[in-house]
């Protein structure tokens, strides 16, 4: 090679490594249970990620008919039965990821592992489930708060892999998400101007259309709803009692939970564990 060009590749590779993605560390799918996807320039990479918590299912009070239908349809999954892609969606607060991370925790020893998401990455999710199609184990795919708008097409990179491919996902691999939105695009009302009634149904139209058949190809829909103030108490006991101690909790602390929710305009299993963390840490503060 001529030593001037050779020098010259040289100085640009110095100039563009920098640019370049560190190395990633291998995941050890025996070892780890979950991990992140990130796209790159240069495609994507998995990276390990340790459990956030111990949370439990039994942690989570007031959404014990979302727990089981996941929990049974996942359960399903790991044995190689049919199981169906799962949208959770509802009210800020009210249990969703809580509710996937928890799962990962109860079923990892049964074989569960699961890979994260961000919206924003979704257009490399077929690379990201050819990498798993050959992998042993049973993934949960995850996507957190996923919603578009209305000039976003990410969208359809998830429409294909979860229903538009030829080959569709692989047996081990399924994908949950969760949203505000129940059909994850935003709605407006010039949307049903091509909407007409032919006899005694309702056609909607192209737009509408549009937007119901992504949420449409998750075949387990999971809504979730503000707590009514029994379950809401409920709750902010339990977590009073494990941050603290069951003497933490007694009619002053469940005045103040009341009082927290009014503030906060509204009750959810969040609200819960932050009136918990807020009201043990400050008696502990001041040596109650």
């Amino acid at each position: 090679m001529d030593p001037e060009l050779s020098r010259r590749l040289l100085s640009l590779l110095d100039h563009v490594e920098h640019w370049l993605p560190p190395p990633p560390q291998e995941v050890d799918w025996e070892r780890d249970l979950a991990a992140l996807w990130q796209r790159h320039v240069l495609g994507g990479r998995l990276l390990p990620v340790p459990p956030r918590d111990a949370l439990s299912l039994d942690d989570l009070l007031g959404i014990e008919r979302q727990k089981l239908a996941l929990v049974d349809n996942t359960r399903a999954f790991l044995q190689g039965l049919p199981a169906n892609h799962a949208l959770l969606w509802g009210s800020r607060g009210s249990g969703k990821s809580s509710l996937i991370r928890a799962l990962l925790n109860s079923l990892a020893p049964e074989g569960l592992r699961l890979v994260q998401v961000d919206r924003h990455d979704l257009a490399g999710l077929p690379m990201l489930v050819a990498q798993l199609r050959d992998q042993p184990h049973r993934f949960v795919v995850y996507c957190d708060d996923l919603s578009f708008e209305g000039h976003d097409d990410a969208y359809k990179a998830l429409k294909s892999v979860l229903d538009g491919a030829l080959t569709g996902p692989p047996p081990n691999v399924l994908l949950y998400a969760t949203s505000n939105r129940r059909h994850l695009l935003p709605e407006s009302m010039s949307d049903n101007e091509g909407s007409r009634l032919v006899g005694d149904e309702l056609h909607h139209g192209d737009a509408v259309e549009e937007k119901i058949s992504l949420s449409d190809r998750f075949g387990l829909w999971l809504g979730f709803h503000p707590f009514n103030q029994d379950v809401y108490l409920e709750a902010c006991c339990h977590w009073v009692t494990q941050l603290g101690s069951r003497e933490d909790w007694n009619a002053e602390a469940r005045a103040e939970a009341i009082r927290f929710a009014t503030l906060r305009g509204g009750r959810s299993g969040r609200g819960a564990w932050q009136f918990a963390t807020q009201w043990v840490g400050r008696r502990r503060l001041h040596g109650k």
